[in-house]
């Protein structure tokens, strides 16, 4: 188990962060990078079918070991990093027999990770915790799931005696942005059903995710001299502040939580004779999501008859939707992995992810997948972590899962 370890931090030396601005797949070169290196571990490791596709897409198979009908299972997790923050020469930080106070991961900047902003850290007293050095994210999302589906699967293949179905990985990029079931083949993986390998805190079972889509705006102005513009001129940046006032206030992602939707501004940039927005739009509920992607086709149509037509280009694009319609039919899946994650000793935290992952697309495409633990904190951040027997324990509860559906058979 101690590898899971030694794989993510190898892992994190690859700068996978995706961009959305390329039309590149995947996205960045970095994560071509990480899936030759995968590609070459697993058939180290003895799995011959283990490849890469044009795309960026690794799958490979650990071959059943019975007779036994026993269900094929995959295990997805994702090779890019946010840009949220760099994902650049990262510097992790090992802190041994973690004590209970704040942690100086930045000597020369002077940069503590504190109990105060994040109190999670308790939990982990005596643990071994990974830390950034607080000028890079870390990659736990989603280089911790990765290091620990590949350390499961070695440990079922130096344990011949474990008898196991047929085992399926896939390592997606560009799942940052949105595009990492895009050219996943799900006829080619050939699963049953999946997970995830995707979530936060020890713990972690998800099988809802939001209803997603992204509102692209532009607003058109027209430009004079500012000391001639009475009456002339149509300052796009004012239009852009009028648009986003008219969204409801609370419903802001720093205001919200729990089953609580939102529209979020995720990036603005603007002069006088345009400016453009981008929104993220989401909902768990679909009759709510939907009314709010038609809340904002009002608002666009307000503002086109207010100052002429035009003036707003929106263009609304659906990312992903609510997983939880479809994996509501296979459920013995969720409760599966929860009995899997009480047997080796992890108490289950079942809630819903206020974002979403790959299994959310990949649900609706027919492989039903819900999401598990790495044992992540603070994703997409300078302050990211990740406690080592949280690592772990995402391996023990692969193997269990796997050993239920075995003896099941």
């Amino acid at each position: 188990m101690q590898k899971v370890a030694e794989r993510f931090l190898r892992y994190v030396s690859f700068d996978t962060t995706s961009d959305e601005t390329s039309e590149a797949v995947p996205s960045t070169s970095g994560q071509m990078m990480l899936a030759k290196e995968l590609v070459r571990e697993l058939k180290e490791m003895g799995l011959q079918d283990a490849h890469v596709d044009e795309n960026g897409y690794v799958m490979a198979t650990l071959p059943a070991n019975t007779d036994k009908p026993i269900p094929t299972i995959g295990f997805v997790a994702h090779m890019d990093t946010s840009a949220d923050a760099s994902g650049a020469n990262i510097k992790p930080k090992i802190i041994y027999n973690y004590n209970g106070e704040d942690i100086l991961i930045n000597e020369d900047l002077n940069i503590f990770l504190t109990t105060e902003e994040h109190p999670d850290l308790k939990k982990y007293i005596g643990n071994d915790i990974i830390t950034t050095d607080g000028t890079t994210l870390l990659g736990a999302d989603n280089k911790a799931g990765i290091a620990e589906i590949i350390t499961a699967v070695e440990y079922m293949i130096n344990h011949p005696e474990i008898p196991h179905g047929t085992i399926r990985l896939g390592f997606t990029p560009d799942e940052e942005i949105s595009r990492g079931a895009d050219h996943f083949d799900v006829k080619k993986f050939n699963a049953d059903f999946a997970y995830t390998i995707d979530g936060g805190e020890i713990g972690e079972l998800e099988y809802e995710s939001f209803n997603a889509a992204r509102a692209n705006v532009t607003v058109n102005g027209k430009n004079f001299h500012p000391g001639k513009a009475k009456n002339k001129m149509k300052n796009s940046m004012s239009i852009a502040m009028e648009l986003h006032e008219m969204l409801p206030y609370a419903e802001r992602p720093e205001y919200t939580e729990g089953y609580e939707g939102y529209f979020h501004l995720n990036q603005i940039s603007g002069r006088v004779e345009t400016t453009s927005m981008v929104y993220l739009i989401r909902d768990f509920d679909r009759a709510k999501f939907e009314n709010r992607k038609a809340r904002f086709e009002k608002i666009a149509a307000y503002l086109n008859d207010k100052y002429g037509e035009g003036t707003i280009e929106l263009t609304l694009v659906d990312q992903y939707f609510n997983m939880r319609e479809k994996i509501e039919e296979v459920m013995h899946i969720v409760e599966t992995a929860k009995k899997a994650m009480e047997e080796v000793g992890v108490t289950p935290i079942i809630r819903a992810i206020r974002g979403g992952t790959d299994g959310s697309r990949l649900s609706f495409m027919g492989l039903c997948t819900p999401n598990i633990f790495t044992g992540g904190h603070n994703y997409h951040g300078r302050f990211e972590y990740i406690p080592i027997n949280s690592m772990e324990k995402a391996v023990e509860v692969i193997l269990k899962l796997v050993d239920l559906y075995s003896s099941q058979a």
